[in-house]
């Protein structure tokens, strides 16, 4: 994918395409690298959807409101919206992490849509990273629920499986990637009774887990 595309993907246009680059640039590439726009992204992006679940959830309290915005800021929900905007397919990478699959490395991943998130606010200010955030957040956003506050993807599903007296679900590792300290794991996520199976990845096998998990109880609660 181009950066033209990209732009359009995430509804906003640079208009210094220079920190757009920057965004897009893992430090094993060079410098400017986007590591002080990641920690710049990373607390606006805490802002707006702290603004954003007070104002949908007025009666929530404080520590249900910490622990939903904790789930949506976590790695696993950025690697998802990075990976729906096929956000590896623009970093620029260095030699060494091009061939170890830096692209579909989770964290490199979400690290980079936070540095997109800064650099759209050095851009546009405030606003405009707002918009692009909840436009990339619609989804997230509207399956919300605050009544499973508190509670990890497995224990969610695995609750909603025990209410309807269906069997728990089976992990499967299908695959793992990367050097020994950088490794990467695809888990399944199976409910036969259910005709359902979803993959999840991380890096370790406990976070794919949790993501596929996450994704199977997304799609049984439609």
């Amino acid at each position: 994918m181009d950066r033209g595309r990209l732009q359009q993907a995430i509804g906003y246009r640079f208009a210094q395409p220079a920190l757009l680059a920057q965004a897009l640039t893992h430090r094993s590439h060079g410098t400017p690298h986007n590591e002080r726009l990641e920690f710049l992204g990373d607390s606006i992006l805490n802002c707006v959807v702290a603004a954003e679940l007070c104002s949908r959830f007025g009666g929530a309290s404080e520590g249900d409101l910490s622990r939903l915005r904790a789930n949506l800021v976590r790695q696993e929900t950025l690697h998802q919206i990075a990976q729906g905007l096929s956000l590896g397919e623009c970093l620029r990478l260095g030699e060494g992490e091009q061939k170890s699959g830096g692209y579909t490395r989770p964290s490199i991943l979400a690290d980079a849509l936070e540095a997109l998130f800064g650099a759209v606010f050095l851009d546009g200010g405030f606003g405009a990273a707002q918009g692009t955030i909840l436009r990339l957040y619609g989804n997230a956003l509207s399956e919300v629920d605050p009544r499973a506050t508190g509670k990890d993807p497995k224990t969610m599903l695995q609750e909603f499986l025990q209410g309807r007296h269906i069997a728990l679900p089976k992990y499967v590792v299908v695959s793992t990637s990367g050097a020994k300290h950088s490794q990467q794991f695809e888990v399944e996520c199976v409910i036969p009774e259910l005709s359902v199976c979803t993959t999840g990845s991380g890096n370790s096998r406990r976070v794919a887990e949790q993501a596929a998990a996450q994704r199977a109880y997304e799609q049984l609660k439609k």
